[in-house]
């Protein structure tokens, strides 16, 4: 098999990363397509910084466990068939999957620091930024922890401004000037997943020629 074409995508949280990647996925097969997340590489609760009300902040970037990441990664650019368990945050009532993810031609890589890690970054053959306003952001995230996570309303607000966005004013957010393409994502993203499509079809095609 031929080295993967590899695709960092990133962006705020709240902006719409994984609608953007279902959607996408949803276009390939799965021998065309690889995606694995930065989601299913925290560290356990008990090793996460607490800040000075005692709140876990999973928004840092050493909550990434980013070495063992980088050596999945890298097992899949090998050709390797890679086995994971899901992370579930704190919410009591997910029951963790066993992750399978299988070689294929075009690997994409998500998370909120995929272009952060330089080891990480190295390995990407594209980068995407995808971004939102603000608001949007904010209302995608209370929905997603609500139901993903169990946080409350409450919880979600004090980690959305003592947590995620200071983070992402200082580390995600100048990400955008690297990237190869930004992509706003408040709205529809139709055509920005039609344009993407078409790009990657091409890089397909190129493969089955070799």
């Amino acid at each position: 098999m031929n080295k993967p074409y590899t695709i960092g995508i990133t962006g705020g949280s709240g902006s719409g990363k994984t609608y953007f990647l279902t959607n996408l996925s949803k276009r390939f097969t799965e021998s065309e397509l690889c995606l694995i997340s930065q989601d299913n590489y925290y560290h356990p609760r008990d090793r996460q910084k607490t800040d000075e009300r005692g709140v876990k902040n999973f928004d840092l970037p050493e909550a990434i466990d980013h070495e063992q990441f980088v050596a999945d990664i890298n097992k899949l650019k090998r050709g390797e068939v890679l086995t994971k368990r899901e992370y579930t945050f704190n919410n009591p009532g997910a029951e963790p999957k066993i992750l399978v993810f299988k070689p294929a031609p075009i690997l994409i890589v998500e998370g909120l620091f995929v272009q952060y890690f330089d080891d990480i970054a190295r390995e990407l053959d594209l980068k995407v930024f995808i971004e939102a306003k603000d608001y949007v952001k904010l209302s995608r995230r209370i929905q997603r922890d609500n139901e993903e996570r169990g946080y409350g309303l409450d919880d979600v607000l004090y980690r959305y401004h003592h947590h995620v966005m200071p983070v992402y004013e200082k580390l995600i957010e100048p990400l955008k000037h690297q990237a190869d393409i930004v992509i706003p994502n408040n709205h529809h993203v139709e055509r920005a997943l039609d344009v993407l499509t078409l790009a990657l079809k091409a890089k397909l095609a190129g493969f089955k020629v070799n």
